[in-house]
């Protein structure tokens, strides 16, 4: 497998903006030779993504800088002992050890994925598995219950006594399945000009600027492709003025005030144009108010203005590129 098709597997076994945020850091060249990987890919298989995975865990474990504790300062403990064959031994039977601990194959699970298959179990369940988390990724799952649920695991987390094996391994079993069919699903459809499109969608403006710039020179008609499955603060002009009007009940007038300063005179028209006179004059006098504002403000604004164009789309209230000039329509 080669190393472009290793990264596109990674990025796309994390969440899209973890992934954009890898991309933000990786060089203009890397990045756009990751971005043309994903969008040609095809069905990836599971035994593919353990392979990226567990290669990519071992390598970061091996660049680790461990100051104390872990499995690096027992090796190195060990083999100033026992030496370098003896050493190697006792590592092999801790390492089994601690793969066969319940619930161990979490570990390499982020909460929120974790969160997301527990999240409608019985309190009872989740209190036995966050009960064989780490304190730290224990806490953050918490964090993510609703609040009833919360009080819930937590006092039945503190009753807890001793579980039968058989029944912590059901629950081990069960989950482990779930997830790993659901992951396996995932990643089948996973690939493609698509998964780009999401990619760059919350990719901060910088990184994904440069990606379609440096697309439109090499391949014209991908960027073309990506650019149609995009939503970006400037396609509000895509929208009808119903859009537009439901819209501006999902997002309160400082964070247009803000938005705006960066948009265009079309776009600002746009927006003018689906308020009242009041509350055009109201949002007109805000955004004098606001004096000059730092661009990350304003593209952060834009964003979340952004997001709820997409929330309202996939709640079927609006409808992305209903407005568009190159609609066409016949009576």
């Amino acid at each position: 497998m080669s190393p472009l098709r290793k990264a596109a597997i990674l990025l796309l076994s994390l969440d899209k903006p973890l992934a954009a945020e890898v991309l933000s850091q990786l060089p203009r060249p890397l990045v756009q030779q990751v971005t043309l990987e994903i969008a040609q890919l095809d069905d990836i298989t599971r035994e593919e993504q353990d392979d990226v995975l567990e290669e990519f865990f071992q390598l970061a474990e091996a660049r680790r800088h461990i100051e104390r504790g872990g499995m690096d300062a027992l090796a190195q403990l060990l083999e100033q002992s026992l030496g370098s064959e003896g050493a190697g031994e006792i590592l092999e039977t801790v390492r089994q050890s601690m793969n066969s601990l319940p619930f161990g194959f979490l570990q390499k699970v982020g909460a929120d994925n974790l969160l997301a298959f527990i999240v409608d179990e019985h309190p009872q369940t989740i209190a036995l598995i966050m009960s064989h988390l780490t304190a730290p990724r224990a806490a953050e799952v918490l964090a993510g219950l609703p609040s009833i649920k919360q009080m819930e695991v937590i006092r039945r987390i503190a009753h807890m006594e001793q579980t039968s094996p058989e029944v912590v391994r059901d629950v081990e079993s069960s989950l482990q399945r779930r997830m790993t069919s659901t992951f396996s699903q995932q990643l089948e459809k996973a690939g493609g000009v698509p998964t780009v499109a999401q990619i760059l969608n919350v990719a901060d403006r910088a990184t994904n600027r440069g990606i379609l710039e440096s697309l439109e020179t090499d391949d014209a008609d991908l960027a073309d492709e990506i650019k149609r499955l995009m939503f970006v603060f400037d396609d509000l002009l895509k929208l009808d003025d119903k859009s537009i009007q439901m819209l501006l009940k999902e997002v309160d007038t400082g964070q247009w005030a803000v938005a705006l300063k960066g948009a265009s005179e079309e776009i600002r028209q746009k927006i003018m144009s689906n308020l009242s006179q009041r509350a055009a004059d109201l949002l007109r006098e805000e955004m004098e108010y606001l004096g000059p504002v730092k661009l990350s403000d304003v593209e952060a604004q834009q964003q979340q203005i952004v997001d709820a164009v997409r929330r309202l789309e996939d709640a079927g209230e609006i409808s992305v590129g209903a407005g568009s000039e190159s609609e066409q329509y016949i009576s």
